[in-house]
């Protein structure tokens, strides 16, 4: 008499949706958030001294947007997700436009021009584009996942975003291939049939190989568009790959545990610009393997929540905004380590929560509220 009680409870129940909110995810996103600020300020409170006079001016100006970016998660948080859904070709549009503008009238920074000043406040557009894209893509295969069965469908959704990749790729080539990555991966879960990918990316990958071996055997040494190539080939016969070899010696010198926070050398003038895409060498340095593989660890427990609440989610929608957040940080993640590590040339891509970036970071929180929103509906079986 008992089970058929129990059985009946667990029909009424099976399948029921329980209000939920992640907050494995939400602790994971404050602990990569508060060691950022720490090595953040450690990595950058010498070069700002010398600047500005203030050795917590990098940590004020990126705890400032971190506190924007919180504003953000709250109201993506209260809001019901599906909600954004109506603004997914608005937000494509706009941040087109802006990174168009941005070419024409932004400011100008180490040869390219990245930033727009609104009145007093700078931003960066290509980051918009970054979450515009997931949103499009999350909205359109959400759609139509029938249509994403066709290969010729397929083709035609990620030629879409290429407009925005080639704005954006005029100023900020490593930025365009992060955004281009990201509709890679999304269009390629949403598709059942994934060898004509495979078979694009080895067409790819033999393209790239064929231009770098060209290239180097025709003596092209001083061409602009081999230069990266041949600096990370040989990064000690050229005066920009100054930067790659300090952050090269800063990661063998932290030996197994490093030398200790806010003990680092290399950030005493060194290292140019250590607090931005290179803060991961610092962290080597300081830190040492001990500390370098436990932020790749926090991120790898990141990524699996992020799999654990796109699996769980109550639609299609919800899911591929999960899948296109988990890339977006995959990606950059992956990028930056390489580059750091000299694995790859230099691309300028920032270690996601931990270098310095105002807008870079604003946007992650925000986005980090939106997977927040999905999470509270995912489907728990009680």
């Amino acid at each position: 008499m008992s089970r058929t009680v129990e059985e009946r409870q667990k029909k009424k129940t099976r399948g029921r949706s329980v209000k939920y909110m992640d907050y494995t995810l939400l602790i994971m996103i404050v602990l990569l958030l508060g060691f950022g600020l720490v090595m953040l300020y450690s990595t950058s409170a010498y070069n700002a001294t010398l600047k500005t006079g203030d050795s917590a001016y990098y940590l004020k100006k990126q705890a400032g947007a971190a506190a924007l970016g919180f504003v953000l998660l709250f109201f993506c948080v209260k809001m019901d997700y599906h909600w954004f859904r109506k603004f997914a070709g608005l937000g494509y549009a706009a941040a087109f436009v802006l990174c168009l503008l941005v070419n024409f009238t932004g400011k100008s920074s180490n040869g390219s021009s990245r930033w727009l000043y609104i009145g007093p406040v700078s931003f960066q557009p290509s980051e918009l584009a970054k979450v515009a894209i997931i949103l499009y893509l999350a909205t359109v295969i959400s759609k139509r996942p029938k249509a994403m069965r066709s290969l010729s469908n397929n083709i035609k959704l990620l030629i879409s975003v290429l407009p925005i990749v080639g704005v954006v790729a005029y100023n900020n080539l490593s930025t365009a291939i992060i955004i281009l990555g990201i509709a890679f991966i999304m269009v390629f879960v949403s598709s059942p049939k994934y060898l004509p990918f495979v078979l694009v990316v080895l067409a790819l990958a033999a393209v790239a190989a064929l231009f770098i071996v060209v290239g180097t055997s025709g003596g092209a040494e001083g061409s602009y568009r081999l230069e990266r190539i041949m600096i990370w080939q040989n990064p000690e016969n050229y005066e920009k790959g100054y930067q790659t070899l300090q952050g090269l010696y800063a990661i063998g010198s932290g030996g197994l545990f490093g030398k200790g926070l806010g003990e680092s050398i290399q950030k005493l003038g060194f290292l140019p610009e250590a607090q931005n895409d290179m803060i991961f060498s610092i962290i080597c340095e300081e830190l040492g393997l001990f500390g370098a593989i436990s932020v790749i660890l926090m991120f790898i427990l990141l990524l699996w929540r992020f799999m654990m609440i796109a699996l769980k989610a109550k639609d299609m929608f919800g899911s591929y905004l999960l899948i296109g957040i988990m890339a977006h940080i995959a990606l950059q993640v992956v990028l930056n380590i390489a580059v750091v590590t000299n694995s790859i040339p230099n691309t300028g891509v920032t270690l996601p929560f931990v270098s310095y970036g105002g807008t870079s970071i604003m946007f992650l929180i925000a986005e980090m509220g939106v997977a927040l929103s999905v999470s509270k509906d995912m489907q728990m079986d009680l």
